[in-house]
């Protein structure tokens, strides 16, 4: 299976690393699909914004959503990310060499969001290279059915990896 995961160790290290990865693939002239986060600080609240960029159209979608500054709870909006999902899906049957995902998170976890797209990548061969978060890491192993490589979370490793399952030396 060509199924790959990394969990970084520090608060918005996995969005890094995986930006800087689909970044190099593009410049090489890989078709990435899927998606990269980015995090944006906000200073009326210790909450971020979180942002979705698609890598096969460069669209950025805002999957955050504010729920006032003493909120708790989850502030996905899954309308948001259900958007993304569908674009991938519909980029990914006009062919990739990868999708990655930013997050395998909570609503992948409860059975939604990207879970359907990794399934048919890997349906289509196409590898696919998963950010997880140690939330939701047995729920990661569960839907992969431990069948997913771990691709520790350092720049040489996911270049290893990337290279492994493309066939060439692209990362440098």
């Amino acid at each position: 299976m060509k199924l790959g995961y990394t969990i970084a160790p520090g608060r918005g290290q996995t969005n890094l690393l995986l930006a800087e990865a689909a970044k190099t693939l593009a410049s090489h002239g890989k078709k990435v699909v899927g998606t990269v986060q980015t995090d944006t600080a906000r200073i009326d609240t210790h909450h971020c914004d979180m942002d979705v960029t698609l890598l096969q159209s460069g669209r950025v979608i805002r999957i955050s959503q504010s729920l006032g500054a003493g909120s708790r709870g989850c502030r996905l909006n899954p309308a948001a990310l259900e958007e993304a999902v569908a674009e991938t899906e519909a980029a990914l049957v006009n062919g990739a060499d990868l999708l990655l995902v930013n997050k395998f998170g909570k609503h992948e976890a409860e059975g939604r969001g990207f879970r359907g797209v990794i399934a048919e990548a890997l349906a289509l061969d196409v590898p696919v290279l998963v950010g997880v978060n140690k939330l939701n890491h047995a729920a990661f192993l569960s839907f992969c059915e431990g069948q997913a490589e771990r691709v520790p979370a350092s720049r040489a490793a996911l270049k290893a990896w990337l290279d492994c399952q493309l066939g060439l030396s692209v990362l440098t």
